[in-house]
């Protein structure tokens, strides 16, 4: 499994933490077995390959620090999001940033220009043209904004 591989199973266990009773723990602890991989593998090719300790390590620090830092990151997301209401924006596109933006404050070993672009090709897996546009603009302007400060 290669990183960007990991970082999109981050976003979609992400994502399912905006729907979900589940605590981050009990989600990862669910999610990351083989069992499952198997059991989503005919859904979903990322799930073809279960992660490796350190790639499960990289998810679970990946979906622990979104969780444990949604309402700051859900703030700079709404700071950027010029003319749009938090509540308009899918909740697919406000994990793929939220995962994205928690690299770059909080990974220091994860080139910003790497999370920002895996964000970007994620996206056009799973959103619309004008939603990746969308998603692009806020990664830019909050990677120009608050890394220059």
């Amino acid at each position: 499994m290669v990183r960007n591989t990991a970082r999109e199973i981050a976003m979609h266990l992400s994502y399912e933490l905006s729907f979900t009773d589940k605590t981050a723990v009990e989600l990862l602890n669910q999610r990351l077995t083989a069992e499952a991989f198997e059991a989503l593998a005919g859904e979903d090719a990322v799930y073809l390959e279960a992660p490796n300790a350190k790639q499960a390590e990289y998810i679970r620090r990946l979906v622990r620090g979104v969780d444990e830092h949604g309402a700051e990151l859900d703030g700079y997301i709404e700071k950027y999001a010029k003319g749009w209401k938090f509540s308009r924006i899918p909740l697919v596109a406000s994990a793929i940033m939220r995962v994205a933006m928690y690299e770059v404050l909080y990974m220091p070993d994860i080139p910003n220009a790497a999370a920002i672009n895996e964000a970007v090709e994620i996206a056009k897996k799973y959103e619309t043209p004008e939603t990746v546009k969308f998603i692009n603009g806020i990664l830019g302007s909050f990677s120009r904004q608050e890394l220059s400060e």
